[in-house]
């Protein structure tokens, strides 16, 4: 007979999310077992297997949680009646602000793409795809002789996501540098002709 859903479903499945995403930044997804994770959820693995039928299924869960924050902060800004430059401020306070608080989410995004199934990661692919065209669309506004120059438009955003993706390996939010200073410096960057 199958099990019934705990009232708690919903928590212990993002518990779970939680505390593998901390072991797969640490460890790597191939470095980490299912008995790592049930280990670390204080949970045994046939109970892990009634929340996520596979490792990989866990895998999709921290990536597709982290990236539909991203997506979400991309289409808030449809709400926002202001210029380029500051739809773009908005967003890097946002991403950085998203990024610093599941810096563990963030680096499985980053690394361990590859181990999702290819009809998984195509689904991750083309929610990044989405992220980068909607801050290409707002340098290009900022700076519209890059409409002209497709590949330059692209450098300049992916140098711009090199910016944010990398900040959490080096910045301390408790620091001399604010996050705010922080998102100043990465819109003169950002915005510099």
């Amino acid at each position: 007979m199958a099990r019934t859903q705990a009232a708690d479903f919903e928590e212990r499945r993002e518990a779970i999310v939680e505390k593998a995403a901390e072991l797969f930044a640490n460890s790597g997804f191939l470095g980490a077992s299912v008995s790592d994770i049930a280990r670390a959820c204080n949970t045994s693995k046939s109970l892990l297997y009634h929340y996520y039928p596979s490792k990989e299924d866990v895998l999709y869960a921290v990536m597709e949680s982290h990236i539909d924050t991203l997506v979400d902060d991309v289409e808030s800004l449809a709400d926002i009646q202001s210029s380029a430059q500051e739809r773009l401020r908005i967003l890097l306070q946002m991403f950085m602000k998203h990024y610093m608080g599941a810096a563990a989410r963030q680096k499985v995004l980053l690394n361990e793409l590859a181990n999702l199934p290819a009809d998984r990661r195509a689904l991750i692919v083309s929610k990044q795809r989405r992220i980068v065209d909607a801050v290409q669309s707002l340098l290009v506004l900022i700076h519209p002789d890059l409409k002209k120059d497709k590949d330059k438009a692209r450098a300049k955003t992916m140098l711009v996501f090199g910016m944010i993706n990398w900040t959490k390996n080096w910045y301390r939010a408790d620091g001399q540098v604010s996050e705010e200073s922080l998102v100043d410096m990465m819109m003169e960057m950002a915005t510099a002709g």
